[in-house]
């Protein structure tokens, strides 16, 4: 059944495929195609959990845990060369929460009390109790020397101005409109400056998003502030919400490549993209991140077959559902090892290289 659907696959003659038209070794016109990558958290290793625990209770200094920081992060920038990887993450080893990391890093906002995210996670969140301001760089460091270990490229990485909104509490601005817009004005200045850094892909992650399509029109409005100017590549990761209600007005995000969720809904939700047709590149999601479980290449290969049944070639990335921080370090390398694996085989039985 599998090796059936190879074959149906490769007599589609709308579809880019070697053997019916010439490519060079990364594919026509030189592109290369279902690269590799990663959505962005990767679990921190033991040391650094007990390290920012000791911290919170004034046990090491800021110096120490800034130093294991960067040891984890250089694990990480290793670990993804020798699994193969083409496109790297730094793996957020700095950050706790993606909404709480940034609040303590601007002017006009402050940290509640733990609020449950999910299951029995919690988190401190943000309240924005003053107008916004932006003191320095709050990405660009840590980005830089992840960049400096490497000769692939690392993507650039923060959380968009919807999510920072909507996962923060309010006690200042009139409405959630002039929150959004406040942090999307403040982040386009953080986005230029890893542009000025070197970074090639810059990510901006709107989780929240797929729960509230009400507001896709703000989000909308709100991502032309930030990415206007921008030459860099730029992604936006949504997932795990009800993607038919927001298609195709999603669209019209102003990035260059949606990053989508599609494992864990058993790729149900492709269906949603097939018309009209998906404009954008799309980063597809193929390792369920809230399961223990490896996938096997196989059902990866699988995943990744059905997607290219809606998505041209050209527009695809290959990663996980999303950061992979909830799983252990072990689970998280053998995911990662199982996708290589799977889209080099892929590419094998397609002739893209």
């Amino acid at each position: 059944m599998f090796a059936q659907s190879v074959t149906d696959y490769k007599r589609r003659g709308d579809r880019l495929v070697a053997h019916k038209m010439p490519m060079n070794k990364n594919g026509e016109n030189g592109k290369k195609m279902l690269e590799t990558t990663a959505v962005g958290s990767y679990p921190k290793p033991d040391y650094l959990v007990k390290a920012r625990n000791a911290f919170g209770k004034g046990e090491i200094k800021e110096k120490e845990l800034r130093e294991l920081e960067k040891k984890a992060t250089r694990e990480w920038i290793k670990i993804q060369e020798d699994i193969g990887l083409d496109i790297l993450v730094h793996g957020e080893m700095e950050r706790g929460d993606m909404t709480t990391y940034f609040a303590e890093k601007l002017q006009g906002m402050g940290v509640s009390g733990l609020v449950r995210s999910y299951g029995n996670r919690y988190y401190r969140k943000p309240v924005v109790k003053g107008k916004l301001r932006r003191p320095k760089p709050m990405t660009v460091e840590m980005f830089k020397y992840a960049q400096s270990l490497t000769k692939k490229p690392v993507k650039g990485m923060l959380t968009g101005p919807y999510t920072m909104c909507d996962w923060s509490f309010n006690t200042y601005y009139p409405d959630r409109r002039a929150v959004v817009l406040a942090f999307a004005k403040l982040l386009h200045d953080e986005v230029a400056d890893l542009e000025k850094a070197g970074a090639k892909y810059i990510q901006i992650d709107e989780p929240a998003l797929s729960t509230r399509p009400d507001e896709v029109d703000l989000a909308v409005e709100a991502m032309k502030i930030v990415t206007k100017g921008i030459k860099a590549k730029t992604i936006s990761h949504i997932c795990y919400g009800d993607f038919k209600v927001m298609y195709p007005r999603v669209l019209d995000l102003a990035v260059d490549m949606l990053d989508l969720e599609f494992a864990n809904s058993g790729y149900s939700n492709l269906n949603v993209f097939k018309t009209p047709k998906f404009t954008k590149g799309v980063s597809v999601g193929v390792l369920d991140i809230h399961s223990h479980r490896i996938e096997s290449k196989e059902e990866v290969k699988r995943g990744i077959y059905k997607a290219l049944e809606v998505f041209d070639p050209q527009q695809v990335f290959i990663d996980p559902d999303c950061g992979l921080k909830t799983r252990t370090v072990d689970e998280a390398i053998e995911k990662l090892k199982v996708m290589v694996e799977a889209v080099g085989e892929v590419k094998r039985e397609l002739g893209i290289n």
